[in-house]
């Protein structure tokens, strides 16, 4: 009995060792408005949670392009990222470190490395283009219980390109708003106010909206049992109001919202 106590401890062991093994390390990529950016001390901190960064292919682009050798997915990061991190370790006992993980949904060194991190952020996916197998393994990530948040995408035509992309992840599933009295909306703070959050260049150009993008629209995708796997910030910039809480310039209701917003985001997906 006690040999096959052992065995089975052992196997549990094993099986943790390869899962940790498994996991892509933490890695820092270039940002398209930020190089070098300092690294928090606890980087390299085990934690329970963090929330990962999507790295995606873009299509070309119909709207001001980025920096030539950058590319799409890096908008904001890493401040934005590491600044609402440490928002989230102000703000809640969610163990997290203050760093987010870049994922692939192709990354060639262990295919499976993306189901190691259930929370998935992605910006300015108006110009994403995943391959269908990419978009497979985003279905598989989803409904295996993954989250996924999207956000900074504007106007119709951002739209209809980040429509094409996920009706290829599921052909079959409608997205629709979120209704106001929908959990994501109350699990922490209730969020019965919501109001469009825009990005910095509000700060000089006094608009809320970008492109056509007038309203904000809170919208999402739900599994066979009610839960929110998708949620789709479009018309509005949470990541610049993380990336900005700090600037003195950006007005402080705006970054208040993208904080709560946030909060109730990933504790939602924490506990459904």
């Amino acid at each position: 009995m006690r040999a096959r106590s052992v065995g089975l401890l052992l196997l549990l062991v094993l099986s943790g060792w390869g899962a940790l093994r498994a996991q892509r390390p933490f890695d820092t990529y270039r940002g398209q408005e930020y190089e070098n950016f300092a690294l928090p001390t606890d980087y390299q901190q085990t934690a329970e949670w963090t929330r990962a960064r999507l790295r995606y292919p873009s299509l070309m682009m119909v709207h001001p392009p980025v920096r030539d050798g950058y590319e799409r997915w890096t908008v904001d990061y890493p401040r934005s990222d590491r600044h609402l991190l440490q928002g989230i370790r102000r703000l809640t006992r969610v163990d997290t470190r203050s760093v987010e993980q870049v994922v692939d949904f192709d990354y060639k060194e262990d295919e499976n490395d993306v189901f190691n991190w259930p929370s998935m952020y992605a910006v300015e996916v108006g110009y994403w283009n995943l391959t269908d197998a990419q978009a497979a393994q985003m279905r598989e990530y989803l409904l295996r219980g993954g989250f996924f948040m999207c956000d900074d995408f504007h106007g119709s035509i951002e739209w209809a390109n980040f429509v094409a992309t996920m009706k290829r992840v599921f052909p079959d599933r409608n997205i629709v708003d979120i209704d106001n009295k929908d959990a994501i909306f109350h699990v922490i703070y209730d969020l019965d106010d919501k109001y469009q959050v825009p990005g910095l260049q509000y700060v000089y150009t006094h608009s809320r909206f970008e492109y056509d993008g007038f309203e904000a629209k809170w919208r999402g995708i739900y599994d066979d049992k009610g839960r929110l796997m998708v949620a789709i910030c479009h018309n509005m910039d949470l990541g610049d109001a993380w990336e900005h809480s700090d600037n003195p310039v950006y007005p402080e209701p705006f970054a208040a919202l993208a904080y709560r917003i946030a909060v109730n985001y990933w504790v939602y997906d924490l506990t459904h």
